[in-house]
């Protein structure tokens, strides 16, 4: 019983430290400058698309990479890069043919043509806060081989100095945007497929070692 109670005011101890920690976030300005790389275990690229008007059909990539270029003195000269990997294109397809409706995604010329496009990349131009937790960010998206600017409502969630279990400087967004997919040259089914594609992004960023 000694040693449960032990157990027990250790754990609480430990959940404490973690919550004044937690509770101790910074303002974005006050973390230090330099390049932050996403972590993928608390990161998602999740989009939808109409279908027929009746519903939304809805995927994601599971694959990709993205980097902050950060600038904590002037936050709308820090730069924002990505790249997904159309292979990683997952769906919930029902039927036993999952796996392969997900690879025609991926590898059909009418659709991702990953064998000829084998990265879908996206470099911001121009940050504008619009609040202390929200932006606009612009950016060029490469798609298909065709770059276009595409602009993205993102918030602001939250940044740490030390997040309580890396350590590092950390920060965190929501973002999305709506692209018309045949402006890239996407053009199979639409409109009963619909043009517009809604693009919801989740992120977290830790500071690179220097």
């Amino acid at each position: 019983m000694k040693s449960f109670k032990v157990m027990m005011a250790i754990a609480t101890l430990f959940l404490c430290s973690c919550m004044s920690l937690v509770l101790a976030q910074s303002d974005f300005e006050q973390l230090p400058s330099g390049k932050y790389e996403v972590d993928l275990t608390h990161a998602s690229i999740v989009w939808k698309v109409s279908h027929l008007g009746l519903s939304n059909y809805v995927a994601r990539f599971t694959d990709f990479e993205s980097s902050i270029q950060y600038n904590p003195e002037d936050i709308a000269a820090s730069v924002v890069t990505a790249s997904i990997n159309p292979m990683s294109i997952e769906t919930a397809y029902p039927h036993a043919s999952e796996k392969d409706f997900d690879n025609i995604l991926s590898t059909d010329e009418a659709w991702f043509n990953a064998g000829t496009f084998s990265s879908i990349d996206f470099v911001s131009t121009n940050i504008e806060m619009t609040s202390d937790s929200t932006a606009v960010m612009t950016g060029e998206l490469t798609f298909l081989g065709v770059s276009k600017p595409v602009t993205l409502d993102v918030v602001f969630n939250g940044a740490m100095k030390r997040q309580p279990f890396s350590g590092k400087p950390t920060m965190g967004f929501s973002a999305s945007t709506v692209i018309d997919r045949t402006m890239w040259g996407m053009t199979k089914y639409a409109p009963n497929i619909g043009a517009e594609v809604t693009v919801m992004i989740e992120g977290e960023f830790a500071k690179l070692n220097d």
